[in-house]
């Protein structure tokens, strides 16, 4: 297990079977959507004894089938998504708007929320295929090098921001991809200050992307909603100036109807 995980384990309350599941239920990807025993056991640094007890049971809830030989997560497994997402009235909310958002501006429209080093996609609409991978509901990608990613950041504060970019892949994306660290930070700093981010080809060579924050009636950053395209189609100057406007008002909106929403 992660030194992360093992740090965030709250002492005797944290319940390790429950975590390997969840472990188990992760080591299924779009690369590995179908598992022997041993390949799941491998996956997740179990015994194939404690991975079988974890499969079987998963499998008896419901959430997993085999054939006896491969193991594969069911439609079910999708229940624990949807419960986050009917639990947080900003997506229902969010639709209408996104989807006039799309009609204006004819690209694709997103929004995702931070997790960790990464941003998690929970709303999207589709115009054209923009990345050489599928994304949807649940997929992720490196806040650092996402619009979405750095509007995001950008509403940490300064302590959680600073821990993230210490922590932060190395990896040299496309020949645009920013890696020196305080170039980044002035960068994130530029966000937070005009409101906005445009991103170009930083993360996938031909792929341009402009987002602007979701925020609570406290003013928190609470999610980011973004408007993505093709750079040989769509270039920073049309993002900008056509474009921009559109995405300010339509998360203008949004933030609206969630200050609207009562108080938990």
């Amino acid at each position: 297990m992660s030194d992360e995980n093992n740090a965030l384990r709250p002492g005797d309350s944290y319940v390790q079977s429950f975590a390997r599941g969840l472990e188990v239920i992760r080591s299924f990807s779009d690369r590995a959507p179908s598992q022997t025993l041993t390949e799941v056991a491998v996956a997740t640094g179990m015994t194939r004894a404690g991975a079988r007890r974890i499969l079987l049971t998963l499998q008896t809830l419901g959430y997993v089938k085999s054939d006896g030989k491969y193991f594969e997560l069911t439609p079910r497994i999708l229940d624990l998504g949807f419960a986050y997402l009917s639990s947080t009235p900003v997506w229902n909310l969010a639709q209408p708007v996104m989807d006039a958002l799309v009609e204006r501006v004819h690209e694709s429209c997103s929004i995702a929320v931070l997790d960790a080093q990464d941003v998690v996609y929970v709303m999207r609409l589709h115009t054209h295929k923009i990345m050489s991978t599928n994304l949807g509901i649940g997929s992720r990608l490196p806040a650092c090098w996402t619009s979405l990613g750095r509007v995001l950041l950008a509403g940490l504060p300064p302590q959680q921001l600073a821990q993230v970019l210490a922590e932060r892949t190395r990896e040299r994306f496309t020949r645009y991809t920013l890696q020196d660290d305080e170039a980044l930070q002035r960068e994130i700093d530029q966000v937070r200050l005009q409101g906005w981010c445009l991103l170009n080809q930083e993360l996938e060579e031909g792929l341009i992307s402009i987002a602007a924050p979701l925020r609570n009636a406290r003013g928190e950053t609470v999610a980011a909603l973004n408007i993505s395209g093709q750079a040989n189609r769509t270039t920073p100057e049309i993002m900008r100036e056509q474009m921009l406007p559109h995405l300010l008002n339509a998360a203008g909106e949004v933030s609206r109807l969630v200050a609207m929403q009562p108080r938990r």
